[in-house]
């Protein structure tokens, strides 16, 4: 995944309606008119919605009949999640110096008090 559409991805996630409606896509595909009537929004800023979705990778779109169902892609979450993967080790690595650093603490402060 190359870094603009990482940028496209965090930034189709930073919206909670968008989130919402990947949520609900989750369970099953759905078109516009069933988003709507969920969200309580207008057709066009649902719309509007599926279309950063869209552009972001997280959603694909097809017709099936009359109905353009609205379909969730995952894999560019999977990429999303590999990137934030990389902080979580950088994390707990930090903790667990942080955790040594304290327990030497502890250690030269119960000796520092055994000696007094």
């Amino acid at each position: 995944m190359t870094d603009d559409q990482l940028d496209l991805v965090f930034s189709a996630l930073a919206d909670r309606t968008r989130r919402a409606i990947l949520a609900r896509l989750k369970r099953e595909d759905s078109n516009v008119g069933a988003l709507t009537a969920q969200f309580s929004m207008s057709q066009p800023a649902i719309s509007k919605h599926l279309k950063v979705l869209e552009q972001a990778g997280l959603i694909s779109r097809n017709r099936q009949g009359t109905m353009r169902l609205s379909h969730l892609e995952a894999e560019p979450l999977k990429d999303a999640t590999d990137w934030l993967a990389d902080y979580r080790a950088y994390w707990d690595e930090s903790y667990s110096r942080l955790d040594e650093l304290l327990g030497e603490m502890n250690t030269t402060t119960t000796l520092s008090k055994e000696q007094s």
